[in-house]
């Protein structure tokens, strides 16, 4: 792994390792495919924070981390191509301080959800967080005809408007945003939104359009506490399916 001088202050190699193991496991669990990016608030400076250079998430190696500042622009000069929607991040970071991780994906269960007037629904306790609400962000609200991608810092502060105060908000025709106080936390709700929302497709085709049953506000406050801790279980599998790969 290079050596590599951080603007923020150091960084071990470990949380290095660990954000481009995040993108492997994103790619291996179906949530990105060639494209989404996963990054994480600089851990000794909320000013700054790191993300992959352009690349597919699959490929994604330690040498391929970046960093930039709170505007999105890349710290070291002559750096690797940027993914075009970094934006999203830095935007997000800004208005929400609790927030150290994000994923951007567009998980296909997960798609739907923004085209047509069905809420995203909690339907299991893994993922309970959902039951706090999923906004849906338009971006024709703010800015008309576009070509849906969030490339500057006013498209990335809707988004982060449409947020709010929730973890996961839709992008119409577009994807997602899942967000966490951890790198593990953000990865754990990106793979279990996608697993939601393909149980949400499969029970309303079962239910035939009856109600569902499923997590109310409160119970999803309740469940997502303990899943805080218990889905560090998942993270440590998926972290070691992907170490076994590489050997890191």
């Amino acid at each position: 792994m290079r050596k590599t001088q951080y603007t923020g202050g150091p960084v071990e190699n470990e949380v290095i390792a660990n954000l481009a193991a995040a993108s492997r496991i994103l790619a291996e669990r179906g949530v990105v495919d060639g494209f989404g990016h996963v990054s994480m608030r600089h851990p000794g400076n909320p000013d700054y924070y790191l993300m992959a250079r352009a690349i597919a998430p699959a490929l994604v190696t330690p040498d391929d981390i970046l960093e930039y500042d709170m505007e999105s622009v890349p710290c070291n000069p002559g750096s690797s191509k940027s993914f075009l929607e970094r934006f999203i991040h830095s935007e997000i970071y800004k208005a929400r301080p609790d927030i150290n991780s994000i994923v951007h994906s567009h998980s296909p269960s997960v798609v739907p959800f923004g085209l047509v007037d069905v809420k995203m629904e909690a339907m299991f306790h893994n993922a309970a967080f959902l039951a706090a609400g999923v906004p849906v962000f338009d971006i024709r609200d703010k800015f008309g005809m576009t070509d849906m991608l969030v490339c500057d810092c006013e498209k990335g502060v809707a988004l982060a408007e449409s947020l709010g105060d929730k973890d996961i908000a839709l992008m119409r025709a577009h994807g997602s945003v899942a967000c966490g106080p951890t790198l593990q936390t953000a990865v754990f709700r990106a793979v279990y939104t996608e697993v939601n929302a393909r149980i949400q497709h499969w029970s309303v085709g079962l239910g035939g359009g009856a109600p569902l049953a499923s997590l109310e506000e409160e119970e999803g406050r309740l469940a997502d506490v303990p899943n805080q801790t218990a889905g560090m279980r998942a993270w440590d599998l998926w972290r070691l399916q992907v170490r076994d790969q590489l050997g890191w």
